[in-house]
C-alpha cells in the first residue's frame, strides 16, 4: 500500500509538471551561457531566479519560450519538448506568459488593442470576446481607465501592468518576468510588485528573474542562484537568505541586500 501511495504521489507530481529543464546548455561561439541546467517548476509554484549580471538567469527563461534555442538537454513546456524542428511553437508560446525589462507595446494601438491582439490573431477569438477579456485583465491589474490611451501617454509601471494584462489576456499556464522592473523608476516598482504578487496570491505559476529580494522573500516558494551559467544554490528563501552554502551566493546577498 505505501508503495502504491508513493507512486501515485509521484505520478500526481509529474502530471502538474509546468517546466522542465535536463541537463540543458547552451552557448553562443565559444562562450558557454548555460551549463547542465536542471529545473522543474510545478503548477502554481512561484521560482525566483537570481544572481549577479551575466549568470544566465534571462537566457534560460527566454529558453522556457524558444525565444533562445539550447543547444544540449532537454525542455518541455505542458508536456511539449522544445526542439529545432518543432512545428507547433505557438502552442508553446500560449501558454507562456512573458513580461520583458522593457515593455514592448504596440506604440501605434491603444491599450485596449494591445491587450486584444494576440487572442484575436493568434487564438482566433472574435473581436467582442477578445475586447471582454482584455478588460477583464485591465481590470485584474488595476488600469482600466487607461484602456482608450496609447502606451506612450502612460508611466512606466502603468505600461508594465499593461505589459502583465497583455500576458494574461492569454490565459497562459506560467508566467515568465524577466527583471520586469529594472527598467521603472524606483517609485514606478512598488506598483508592478504589488501586480505581481497579487497574481501569486492567485496560484499563478510564475517564474521570475529579478534582484528585488523583498518580492522573493514574501512571494517565492523557491529561490534559485545562478553563476556563470550554472544553478549554484537552490531551495527556500529562508534558507537562501539566513543560510546561503555557496561563498557566491553569499557574496551576492551581502552586496545587494547592502543598497
Amino acid at each position: 500500500m505505501s508503495d502504491r501511495s508513493s507512486f501515485i504521489r509521484e505520478q500526481a507530481r509529474v502530471s502538474d509538471t509546468v517546466l522542465e529543464a535536463k541537463n540543458v546548455s547552451k552557448w553562443y561561439s565559444a562562450f558557454r551561457a548555460l551549463t547542465d541546467i536542471n529545473l522543474t517548476v510545478h503548477e502554481g509554484e512561484r521560482v525566483v531566479i537570481c544572481g549577479p549580471s551575466g549568470s544566465g538567469k534571462s537566457t534560460l527563461i527566454r529558453c522556457f519560450n524558444r525565444l533562445e534555442a539550447h543547444q544540449e538537454g532537454e525542455i518541455s513546456v505542458n508536456g511539449i519538448r522544445l526542439h529545432n524542428k518543432m512545428r507547433n511553437l505557438s502552442e508553446v508560446r500560449k501558454n507562456v506568459g512573458m513580461v520583458f525589462q522593457h515593455f514592448n507595446l504596440f506604440p501605434h494601438m491603444t491599450v485596449l488593442m494591445n491587450c486584444m491582439a494576440a487572442p484575436m490573431w493568434i487564438k482566433g477569438v472574435p473581436e467582442r470576446e477578445a475586447k471582454k477579456i482584455a478588460m477583464k485583465f485591465l481590470e485584474r491589474v488595476r488600469i482600466p481607465e487607461q484602456a482608450k490611451k496609447y502606451p506612450a501617454q502612460l508611466s512606466g509601471g502603468q505600461q508594465q501592468r499593461v505589459a502583465i494584462a497583455r500576458s494574461l489576456c492569454m490565459e497562459p499556464a506560467v508566467m515568465l518576468f524577466d527583471e520586469p522592473t529594472s527598467a521603472l523608476d524606483p517609485e514606478m516598482v512598488a506598483e508592478v510588485l504589488e501586480t505581481m504578487m497579487s497574481l501569486a496570491r492567485d496560484g499563478m505559476t510564475m517564474v521570475c528573474v529579478t534582484h528585488e529580494m523583498g518580492f522573493a522573500r514574501a512571494v517565492a516558494d523557491r529561490v534559485i542562484f545562478m553563476d556563470s551559467g550554472q544553478i549554484v544554490e537552490g531551495g527556500a528563501p529562508h534558507d537562501f537568505f539566513t543560510n546561503p552554502q555557496h561563498e557566491r551566493a553569499k557574496l551576492f546577498l551581502s552586496q545587494i541586500l547592502s543598497h
